[in-house]
């Protein structure tokens, strides 16, 4: 009779330990990328996922526990010893002990997410930006693509970043096409592009290497094609490619960004040129003081016939040019600042 229950015990362990194992195997060797952070914003946000785990499991470990104690001590069985109390229904202490415990948890952690919350509210700058000048990468989220556009540099690419190591990085990212999230699990967490909208992100990469970007957001059939590859190398490194492209690649006209923005995939691409103000442009070609999705200025109306009247309707036509453009350089400011 022993040495049956000492099968069962042993067939009943093996099924547990199987179950591990198969759980492990289908997770694959490598952890998530996201618990390998590589910059200092990731850093700060892995130690906010391990903060939150631990106190979850503060609570989620003795229940679990507790649990196994109640089903195994009161199991039914004929020699069993475990007080048997049916017309038990309170305990001051147990109650104090449930109720208190999770309640204190909830209150450090809602503490602890509140200040990591305001530490890492994305358009805040970095602190290294006091000892190193920041660069500054235009992101534009197409069908099915991404475009960088680099101001001070002036150099596009498409599907591919590069920026120094050490160096803190401001994107300013908008949409042309249906909202996108732009996600780069190692350095921090993703933040929408938006038509009509630029939103900030700071992030930095404390050591050389690759790492995967994504579009973290459904935005049609090809969604899972909005990928790129974010490189940090040293600055001599970088400056050397800022050269090459300047040197090898074509120019990114209006024309050829009007065909990039057709949906549709591509592969890495560069550019030694972009139009200047493009970013603007494009923040800014749905608002009302322009023409409706183009990025030329609005068409003027026609004058009335007669001579008094077209002279009135056309200098009405100018003070409404002077006023439309005064309008956009408002609407300009306006959207290019966080929102």
């Amino acid at each position: 009779m022993r040495e049956l229950k000492k099968g069962n015990l042993f067939r009943r362990f093996s099924a547990v330990f199987m179950l591990v194992l198969m759980t492990v195997v289908s997770a694959g060797c490598k952890s998530p990328i996201v618990l390998d952070p590589k910059g200092p914003v990731g850093q700060q946000q892995m130690d906010l996922i391990v903060i939150s785990t631990l106190l979850c499991l503060v609570i989620i470990v003795p229940v679990l526990v507790i649990t196994f104690v109640i089903v195994w001590r009161y199991r039914d069985k004929p020699d069993r010893k475990a007080k048997y109390t049916p017309n038990w229904e309170h305990s001051t202490k147990l109650e104090t002990i449930w109720w208190g415990i999770p309640i204190l948890i909830i209150l450090v952690l809602g503490v602890v997410t509140v200040r990591y919350t305001h530490a890492l509210e994305p358009s805040k700058p970095l602190a290294a930006e006091k000892e190193v000048k920041p660069i500054t990468i235009q992101v534009t989220s197409l069908d099915w693509k991404w475009l960088f556009k680099y101001p001070e540099q002036g150099i596009a690419t498409v599907n591919y970043v590069q920026f120094p190591e050490d160096v803190p990085v401001r994107f300013e990212l908008t949409s042309d096409a249906p909202m996108n999230s732009f996600w780069i699990p190692q350095l921090g967490g993703q933040i929408y592009t938006m038509s009509g909208m630029a939103m900030k992100l700071n992030l930095m990469a404390d050591e050389p290497g690759e790492y995967m970007g994504s579009g973290a957001n459904f935005s049609g059939k090809d969604f899972g094609k909005m990928r790129f590859v974010a490189k940090a190398t040293t600055q001599a490194d970088f400056d050397s490619w800022v050269k090459e492209i300047k040197g090898s690649s074509p120019e990114l006209t209006l024309d050829g960004y009007k065909k990039l923005a057709e949906p549709g995939v591509s592969e890495v691409q560069s550019f030694s040129k972009f139009p200047e103000g493009l970013f603007e442009k494009i923040v800014t070609r749905y608002s009302p003081s322009h023409n409706h999705g183009g990025f030329g200025a609005p068409v003027p109306a026609k004058p009335s016939a007669g001579t008094e009247s077209g002279t009135s309707d056309k200098a009405a036509g100018n003070s409404s040019t002077e006023g439309s453009g005064a309008v956009k350089q408002e609407a300009s400011a306006a959207h290019t600042g966080h929102e």
